[in-house]
């Protein structure tokens, strides 16, 4: 090249990258200069939690009545119910509002103010609730989905969904929700440049579509700040482009309680879960006395989050640091080995996640099925033991999580079905919309959802959001999502009278492509061509009893009058091994039931 042309254009096109500190500050700064009283706050920015975020909004108004409203995927004891019990939010919109680590529950908190009135809650499907958000980024009135008809989200949700005609197609209508632009959105990510440019660990989950959203940007905090050139060599791994961020700040170990996974950089360490602390603020809030208690000593006694580090104590956070390790598994399964011969005899949990997962096997081998998505609880137990089973018979079933999991292996030790240690077993990481709207209800999908209720009728109709006259439960996650838009879903729940009903109180999930139910007594289908359930297999109560008697006494825990097929099929028990191996994923028994649970008594 001509020297003069090669010094001309060294002088165009060399400049000084970035701007300084550019939009670096201090956590606390970025909300008392961003944050104002009745703002939407979006969260749920990739998988992480913005814990820090949360409680430095918290500092700076409590006592104040701001009147936010907060807009997410999913919130428990330690985000949404601080918010409500300090009087902070006025209204939630959210797809899961409860407490879902290590298990899920209502939160005693988040069922006061719902029920009291003191704080309005607006139900959504982790799919709807990102549907919502890609139409306000994009600019866009609204969003198609085949999710919330037939549900009583429809009616609840009817300014913001609508059935619309097909304009391509005469004879058909289509489901859209309303576009949502909230004012602010608030993320945890695992690094970002002085511009804002960000890296967001991974599983994607809700995605930067709420960010992309946010009438006024996104302050995001990260483990780390980088240079540019950092970016550049991870830009596959960006999610939050700097122009939306208005604030980027250091936060170490910001969205604690939760863990983030380093995958894909070596830089930087990831920490897992504090079960142990999770399980405090759970405890804490069945009493408003106790959660006070709780949140003078962890969000409003500590002025900074370093002081929030300090409390916890290097000792806990390096325990986290080694916990997110892929084998640390091992460790923790020796310690509780000897847990998983005790009880003698299988629980009721057991024996249902057996059935399920022989049933699971079952219909998708016969069906041909390649995706299997299953729901929290024995419904992914359910799933991971067909799962391990088929893979010995070398069919190729792969299995889906919501928040972005696609082809893992689950690991023993944690029955969490997010377990951030399956991560590395992954074929592929993407996030809930394409987990939900494309893998198991896209165009190609061959799948089978499987769920969990608190309520189930006649008709496959499930209900997980509220009991009439009773409390809140949770609401759907991406139950709802699973249950429209899936080849066909199988429900697993105890059976009691008070689960089984003529008429669920709340329809969160449509039974129309429910095709099975299943309890620790029986298996219960669809005929061809009939909406209702029957019963088509049952497990004797003892060598002695007969057919008749197994049929009375199922029926005498169900709401409705059964219909019983001609030719029943006879269940079996679980094997020793299915049970051990069961239990080797669920040592604290969390959800395989027993003396042993180590669930919050």
């Amino acid at each position: 090249m001509d020297v003069r042309l090669k010094s001309f254009l060294q002088d165009k096109l060399s400049f000084n990258e970035g701007s300084g500190e550019g939009k670096i500050m201090e956590l606390s700064s970025a909300v008392s200069r961003f944050i104002r009283p009745g703002m939407s706050i979006q969260f749920g920015n990739g998988m992480t939690t913005p814990t820090a975020i949360f409680f430095e909004i918290a500092r700076q108004y409590w006592g104040k009545n701001p009147a936010f409203t907060l807009v997410g995927i999913s919130g428990g004891s330690y985000n949404l119910a601080l918010f409500a019990h300090g009087k902070l939010c006025k209204k939630i919109i959210s797809a899961f509002n409860g407490d879902g680590y290590p298990f899920p529950g209502p939160n005693p908190i988040l069922s006061r103010s719902f029920n009291d009135g003191s704080v309005e809650i607006e139900n959504w499907t982790q799919l709807t609730i990102v549907l919502r958000f890609i139409a306000g980024a994009m600019g866009a009135p609204f969003f198609p989905t085949k999710s919330l008809g037939g549900s009583s989200m429809e009616i609840f949700n009817k300014d913001t969904f609508a059935r619309i005609p097909n304009p391509f197609s005469k004879d058909e209508s289509a489901n859209v929700v309303r576009a949502y632009n909230p004012d602010i959105a608030i993320a945890h990510g695992w690094a970002a440049d002085p511009d804002g440019n960000t890296i967001m660990s991974v599983p994607h989950s809700g995605n930067h579509y709420g960010a992309l959203a946010a009438k006024n940007g996104v302050i995001v905090t990260v483990e780390k700040i980088v240079d540019a050139d950092f970016i550049r060599r991870h830009a596959h791994m960006t999610r939050l482009p700097g122009y939306i961020v208005k604030a980027v700040c250091p936060v170490p170990m910001g969205g604690f309680p939760m863990g983030i996974h380093p995958l894909g950089i070596d830089e930087v360490e990831g920490y897992g879960e504090d079960e142990e602390w999770i399980m405090e603020a759970r405890k804490a809030s069945r009493s408003a006395k106790d959660y006070q208690n709780w949140v003078d000593k962890w969000v409003l006694g500590c002025k900074t989050h370093d002081d929030f580090l300090n409390l916890l104590g290097q000792k806990r956070i390096w325990h986290l640091k080694g916990k997110i390790q892929n084998d640390s598994w091992i460790s923790e399964l020796s310690e509780m080995s000897g847990r998983l011969s005790s009880p003698a005899h299988p629980t009721a949990a057991e024996i249902l996640v057996s059935i399920a997962a022989r049933k699971i096997e079952e219909i998708v081998q016969t069906k041909n099925y390649r995706l299997a998505l299953c729901g929290i609880g024995v419904s992914n137990l359910a799933a991971w033991l067909a799962y391990y089973n088929l893979k010995h018979r070398g069919y190729p079933l792969e299995l889906v999580a919501e928040i972005g999991y696609y082809g893992y292996t689950p690991q023993p030790a944690d029955p969490y079905v997010f377990n951030l240690r399956n991560i590395p077993s992954c074929r592929m990481i993407s996030d809930i919309f394409t987990s939900l709207a494309i893998f198991m209800s896209g165009a190609q999908t061959s799948s089978i959802g499987i769920i969990g209720a608190g309520q189930v009728d006649k008709f496959g109709n499930v209900n997980t959001t509220k009991i009439t006259g009773g409390s809140f439960l949770v609401g759907s996650g991406g139950a709802n999502d699973v249950a429209s838009g899936s080849s066909e879903t199988i429900v697993t729940l105890e059976q009691t009278k008070e689960r089984f009903l003529e008429k669920v109180d709340y329809i969160t999930s449509p039974g129309a492509r429910v095709s099975t139910v299943i309890s620790q007594f029986g298996i219960f289908e669809k005929d061809e061509g009939s909406e209702e359930l029957m019963l088509t297999g049952y497990l004797p109560l003892n060598n002695a009893a007969s057919e008749e008697e197994c049929v009375r006494s199922i029926q005498e825990q169900c709401g409705w009058k059964l219909k019983i097929k001609s030719n029943l099929q006879v269940l079996c028990m679980p094997s020793e091994d299915e049970i051990l191996f069961l239990r080797c994923f669920d040592p604290k028994r969390y959800f395989l039931g027993s003396n042993e649970s180590q669930r919050i008594k």
